[in-house]
């Protein structure tokens, strides 16, 4: 619950300084703060050898997917009220499934499907594409965010194959750290805002609030069961709708409400099915 907390204020900073920093330099700092802090702790616990990749193409489609999904998100806190974005980012398992039967081959029974089409239609229900002024979520920025979802998915797919090739978890995460912060670094260089020294700590608050959440929430799964921690990720979306009431005045419809609990419903239950899956001798 605390990393799920930090995440959000990770969001809500980021949504707050969209309005004077691109989302990609926003990234740089982000990626920048958490690799140096955490390549010598890789380093120090994997060593050098144990780092060296053994799929390079992997790891370099894992880079392309993960960082558009990345920076759809970032660019999503500044276009879209921060529940629905993070609403949003829950749709992922939802499209994990869906890729893992031409990807992985992989077979989905019933229950998944169902779980599936219920989340999109959830989606339908808080986008509402039919609904007209203020009601209505400005559909690029929604579709924008939806591909960088799924290009999340796909992120998750390489991972799993590298883990099946016998790539270290080690590498995946340095690599992508690396490969995250130099592709940022590039692309930030033409719409580059110099940041002013209070621009510059959020950007810098921005990578160590993400840094503690992700190290708690990897501590989670590594001492508690996965069937106990995982459902509580989805307090984001408890914290996320306090922040943006509380900070920007963004109060759901009911029709949103509607929608993040069926997308929250939908992919607890793709989860509870993959570890049946999974549990099944």
């Amino acid at each position: 619950m605390a990393a799920s907390g930090l995440y959000t204020v990770s969001a809500a900073l980021v949504k707050a300084l969209a309005t004077g920093y691109p989302a990609v330099e926003m990234m740089f700092f982000r990626s920048l703060v958490v690799g140096v802090v955490m390549l010598p702790i890789q380093l120090r616990a994997h060593g050098v050898q144990a780092l060296r990749p053994k799929k390079p193409m992997g790891h370099v489609w894992r880079l392309i997917f993960g960082f558009i999904g990345m920076l759809t998100a970032y660019y999503g806190y500044g276009a879209l009220p921060l529940a629905t974005n993070t609403a949003l980012g829950f749709c992922m398992p939802l499209f994990l499934t869906i890729l893992s039967v031409p990807l992985l081959g992989e077979r989905v029974g019933w229950q998944r499907v169902v779980a599936v089409l219920a989340g999109l239609f959830g989606v339908v229900l808080m986008v509402r594409p039919w609904a007209a002024g203020a009601d209505a979520l400005p559909l690029v920025p929604v579709l924008i965010v939806m591909s960088g979802v799924v290009t999340w998915a796909l992120a998750m797919i390489s991972i799993r194959r590298m883990g099946e090739q016998g790539e270290s978890n080690g590498a995946i995460v340095m690599w992508f750290g690396i490969g995250s912060t130099v592709l940022a670094g590039l692309l930030c260089l033409p719409v580059w805002v110099t940041p002013d020294w209070i621009g510059l700590a959020g950007l810098i608050t921005v990578g160590l609030v993400t840094l503690v959440a992700q190290l708690l929430m990897t501590e989670a799964y590594r001492i508690g069961e996965t069937t106990l921690v995982a459902p509580f990720e989805y307090g984001a979306i408890i914290y996320s709708t306090l922040l943006g009431l509380l900070i920007w005045h963004e109060v759901p419809g009911i029709w949103s409400f509607v929608g993040i609990a069926i997308i929250i419903a939908a992919g607890l239950m793709v989860w509870h099915q993959e570890l049946r899956g999974k549990a099944t001798p």
